[in-house]
């Protein structure tokens, strides 16, 4: 092992010293000196190449030659820059005309512009490549300003959440190329059931606060909207594999077929993931696919993409209490029974088996430099169960019929169930743009209709009288439509003056009829109607400094399970951001306060109900205030440091509860679930040009998880730390480039606890005519130091 080091060290070394390499740097800007991001740079007669940032920013390391650079964004002539390249070099480049890349249009409408005064973060594929070994979106985007990831399983793999602003993933609105993710009736975003998506991301934004209007459920904590692969210039293929603690590994295929006959791309990518999981028995096997063709020429784009997954994963969501933390902390209570003989023993199928397949079609058509249109059309299918080994459960709850064995009637048994849900989801979205020097419009129409199927069967049951095999021992449906009406100007009054308006109206119906999985009848029909109005304005300072104001407002329906606890009334939002942001050419620096107060908002209360998901209570009158700090600095030319910061006040005001049989006014308490700092940073080295190392570091506050500021509901603060590690080899035969990644999670073995959850319950019967109210607790863990190393060949 020593000398394998030893001889990599001299190789890397080697490398170093045969070629003097010096930095080619610059910005591209248009004619009014904004910063382009997206553009390509390819270096003439080379597959070199790279792309400007979010700031227009590009940056090579090249050795002393004369290059030729050429610049090109779809819409323009190719630039071409010829460069003596005898020392540190820094460029500004100025492209002449500047029309939308096609591909960029589909997510326009829920998208933001650099200098608009909505709090936001792009991440670009390139970023999400150093990182993307099989773990989910909300993993690699733990970084963010404000972010908090958790799994189930301990290992980014399964189950993952991601909260923003202390909002759970229910209230992030998440959309795939301007298609609503998020489920219509729980609101949640489930990454499981879309494994390894992230390799088929072109780039993302994630839009804290209320944001601009978006389709879909709206948004109470952020938005976050993805674009998938663009249409590729050139033939290309990738096969990828990794490998990592807990057995986790990742395969995948990507290809690309590039433009044919100068309009047509076929795209595609199958991607398989396993892992045993750090928690016991936690295991998932998971499966996905990604296929896209498109026609593209100077005016139009016309895409079908297909995407789905296939997930089945052990149950881990029952969390484990405080003793157990201490003495066996990847214990796994799911499954578990007693046999015949009083051995415990746990079922081997407790697990989630789900299938979902997405199908859109997506036309863009330019008709001049001013004027485009978006159509967009999706359907959604899914279904699946979640398997469950049941003790001594009562006839009764299942319709079966008692029996009599040997003169004993016997009406309890063991049993195995499945809580089905099988769904269709049919979306179409339309979108017009105008766009000249001064003014940006966009207006459009969304209509949406979900039709969902809840039922449960049993497969297997000890004892069982007078059932039939696919009996139903209960059945619900729900039905959801939405019709979305928006219209968003931007307005640039002066060089240093722009405005911002945003108008939507949002109605939305959901009916239900049949029982819930606890053979309670629900019987819902509510319509909400919703204005969502935006305002904001932009102060361009001068060249570095940007300052930008907005208000926002959004209402939220209840969720399915809401329903289920009698709760039918709308939550309201009021968000107001003020920021700053500087740019030069070694920082980028963002800066934003905002506060967030809310009506009738929907908390979790820290409890959960019989299939994992949070309960929510009404919480009257509640607010966020806080700061983000976020920074992209050069140290020095190949050291980048990119730290964040998130302080914040989270409050429910005047919170009642009831305690030991009374209502108690609790006065203003902790929002559940919502960390007062959250800090993250990423050191950034390149020693050499094809040699990046980082150092990833995240901190969370102390938090609870109730609304009562109970000691039995708070997780401590945790600090984490991460190492990366890529390193591509290029010029060599068959291949483009090998690019080894390499990622050490928890480098320094800290247990910590990221996620848990609270309960109380009323005890009236340890003292009969009095009224004690118990709390409990569980809590996930995740894993100690683990890694993953990957390989991926291009071609």
């Amino acid at each position: 092992m020593k000398n394998a080091i030893f001889y990599l060290t001299c190789l890397l070394l080697s490398n170093y010293i045969a070629a003097q390499e010096f930095q080619l740097s610059g910005t591209v800007t248009d004619q009014k000196s904004q910063p382009i991001p997206n553009v390509t740079i390819l270096i003439k007669g080379t597959s070199t190449g790279t792309q400007t940032n979010e700031d227009g920013k590009f940056s090579f390391y090249l050795e002393k030659e004369t290059y030729t650079l050429v610049f090109s964004y779809q819409g323009t002539d190719r630039k071409e820059v010829v460069v003596d390249l005898i020392k540190d070099n820094e460029l500004d480049i100025q492209l002449e005309e500047i029309l939308e890349k096609l591909d960029e249009v589909l997510v326009k409408s829920v998208r933001v512009e650099a200098d608009s005064p909505i709090t936001h973060s792009n991440v670009s594929k390139e970023e999400i490549a150093t990182r993307n070994l099989g773990q989910d979106i909300p993993i690699l985007l733990n970084y963010l300003p404000g972010v908090v990831s958790t799994t189930d399983a301990g290992t980014g793999v399964g189950y993952t959440y991601i909260r923003v602003r202390g909002s759970d993933a229910s209230r992030v609105n998440v959309t795939l190329n301007g298609i609503p993710f998020n489920d219509a009736e729980s609101q949640g975003t489930f990454w499981v059931n879309l494994p390894d998506f992230a390799s088929s991301v072109e780039n993302l934004q994630l839009q804290r606060g209320v944001g601009t209007s978006t389709n879909g459920s709206g948004a109470f904590g952020a938005s976050l909207n993805l674009l998938t692969d663009a249409v590729s210039e050139t033939a290309s293929g990738e096969i990828s594999n990794s490998f990592g603690s807990f057995g986790t590994r990742r395969h995948n295929v990507k290809f690309s077929t590039g433009i044919l006959n100068d309009h047509i791309e076929i795209a595609g990518r199958l991607s398989a993931i396993a892992s045993d999981g750090y928690v016991d028995r936690a295991s998932s096997d998971l499966k996905s696919y990604f296929l896209q063709g498109s026609y593209i020429d100077d005016t139009t784009l016309i895409k079908a993409v297909a995407f789905g997954g296939h997930e089945i994963t052990y149950q881990s969501w029952f969390g484990i209490d405080q003793t157990t933390l201490e003495n066996d902390r990847t214990f796994n209570p799911a499954g578990q029974y007693t046999d015949a003989d009083g051995n415990t023993r746990f079922y081997d199928n407790e697990v989630d088996n789900y299938k979902q397949d997405h199908y859109q079609l997506h036309w863009n058509q330019k008709y001049t430099n001013n004027w485009s249109t978006n159509l967009g059309l999706n359907y959604t299918y899914g279904r699946g169960f979640f398997e469950q080994f049941k003790e001594d459960e009562d006839f009764a709850d299942y319709d079966f019929t008692p029996i009599v064995i040997g003169g004993e009637t016997i009406n309890t048994t063991d049993l195995i169930r499945r809580r089905w849900l099988d769904n269709d989801f049919y979306v179409i979205n339309a979108t017009a743009n105008y766009k000249d020097n001064n003014l940006d419009v966009d207006f459009g129409a969304f209509y949406s209709f979900y039709d969902g199927d809840h039922f449960g069967e049993v497969i297997w049951a000890q004892n069982a009288g007078g059932s039939e095999i696919r009996d139903n021992y209960y059945f619900g449906n729900g039905k959801k439509d939405e019709f979305t009406i928006f219209g968003k100007t931007t307005y640039r009054i002066n060089d240093q003056w722009s405005a911002f308006l945003d108008l939507q109206g949002r109605f939305v119906g959901y009916e239900t009829a049949g029982d819930t999985s606890d053979r309670v009848p629900l019987e819902v029909d509510e319509k909400y109607d919703f204005f969502n109005p935006k305002l904001g304005a932009t102060f361009h300072v001068n060249k570095t400094n940007h300052l930008y104001a907005s208000y926002a407002r959004a209402n939220r329906e209840p969720r399915r399970s809401d329903f289920e606890n009698g709760i039918n009334t709308a939550e309201r939002l009021n968000d107001i951001e003020l920021g700053w942001r500087f740019t030069n050419k070694k920082a980028v620096i963002n800066t934003n306060l905002y506060y967030m107060w809310y009506k009738d908002q929907l908390v979790l209360t820290g409890a959960l109900d019989d299939v994992g998901a949070p309960i929510r209570a009404t919480s009257g009158e509640s607010y966020r205030l806080g700061i983000e700090i976020d920074a992209d600095i050069a140290l020095w030319d190949r050291f980048i440091i990119k730290p964040n910061l998130a302080i914040s006040s989270n409050k429910n005001k005047d919170f009642v509860t009831s305690k030991d049989g009374s209502l108690v006014n609790l006065g203003d308490t902790n929002i559940s679930y919502s960390p007062n700092i959250v800090l993250g940073n990423m050191l950034i080295y390149q020693p050499i040009k094809n040699l990046q190392l980082g150092f990833l570091s995240k901190f969370v506050g102390e938090q609870y998880m109730g609304n009562i500021d109970s000691k039995a509901s708070k997780l401590d603060s945790f600090f984490t730390n991460d190492l990366n590690i890529v390193y591509e080899i290029k010029n060599i035969p068959v291949f483009k480039s090998i690019v080894l990644t390499g990622l050490v999670n928890n480098v320094f073995d800290l247990e910590y606890v990221s996620n848990g959850f609270f309960f109380t319950f009323d005890d009236d019967f340890t003292n009969p005519g009095t009224i004690i109210t118990r709390e409990g607790a569980g809590f996930y863990p995740q894993a100690g130091i683990n890694f993953l190393l990957g390989a991926t060949l291009k071609f």
